[in-house]
């Protein structure tokens, strides 16, 4: 009974290492600094931007390409003369 026991026991969970934190059930993580979220917020927002103006810039080589079409804007920032009503 008593080797039976102790077969079934876990072994307690390793200690965390002075730089990494306690990662326990139960208990919440370490809050985060306004310097530490704002460091964050520029980080995320720059690389949104940074997808952006590459998807931009995708678009409009695939517009010059002719692999898609342009939309009602598009035509009038490229083609103006197109919604010239001048001449009927």
């Amino acid at each position: 009974m008593g080797a039976q026991d102790e077969g079934s026991r876990r072994p307690p969970p390793p200690e965390p290492t002075p730089g990494q934190p306690a990662a326990t059930a139960g208990t919440a993580p370490p809050p985060i600094t306004p310097a530490q979220f704002l460091s964050w917020k520029q980080r995320k927002d720059a690389e949104e931007a940074a997808e952006k103006a590459e998807a931009a810039q995708k678009r409009a080589a695939d517009i010059a390409s002719g692999a898609v079409q342009m939309n009602g804007r598009e035509l009038f920032q490229h083609e103006p003369w197109v919604f010239d009503n001048n001449i009927y």
